[in-house]
């Protein structure tokens, strides 16, 4: 089976997110579920390996899905890099500045961001695209900086 293009994976992705409200609710939803997540991850405390060093997990991943973008388009993968980079040092801020753990603020913002994408859905009447397909959980946030670009009249 051929790869899809990502062109193909957003309009497949944009299937089940026409509804004005689930479209809304995924502009605000998206960003901090990823936001959460890299949140969560940054929360791991760092590994030290012997000529190594440090290693986070937090980087293995950001590396990880950098490389899932720049399979796709390299102006996403930019794109997407530097809102995953900004994302980490937001986390970093928030784990040093704020009383709660940055742990717990994640999780917080994770479920609260999730029922409002299920409220979405249910406004839409489709299910989410993950269930479908995993890779689409990577899709969404790309779908909406493909908007962004699309508006600035950048290719991707």
């Amino acid at each position: 089976m051929a790869a899809r293009t990502i062109q193909h994976l957003f309009d497949e992705y944009g299937e089940s997110h026409r509804n004005p409200t689930n479209v809304a609710v995924h502009w605000i939803a998206v960003p901090l579920i990823y936001f959460s997540i890299f949140g969560l991850l940054y929360s791991i405390p760092a590994l030290h390996l012997p000529y190594w060093g440090r290693l986070t997990v937090v980087s293995v991943v950001l590396l990880a899905v950098v490389l899932f973008y720049l399979r796709h388009s390299v102006v996403l993968a930019i794109g997407m890099g530097l809102f995953t980079v900004l994302c980490v040092l937001v986390a970093k801020v928030l784990d040093n500045e704020v009383a709660w753990p940055l742990w717990a603020i994640s999780i917080g913002i994770f479920v609260l961001a999730w029922i409002a994408q299920f409220i979405g859905h249910g406004v839409e009447g489709r299910k989410p695209s993950f269930l479908k397909d995993l890779q689409f959980l990577l899709i969404g946030p790309a779908w909406l900086l493909a908007k962004v670009y699309r508006k600035m009249r950048i290719p991707y």
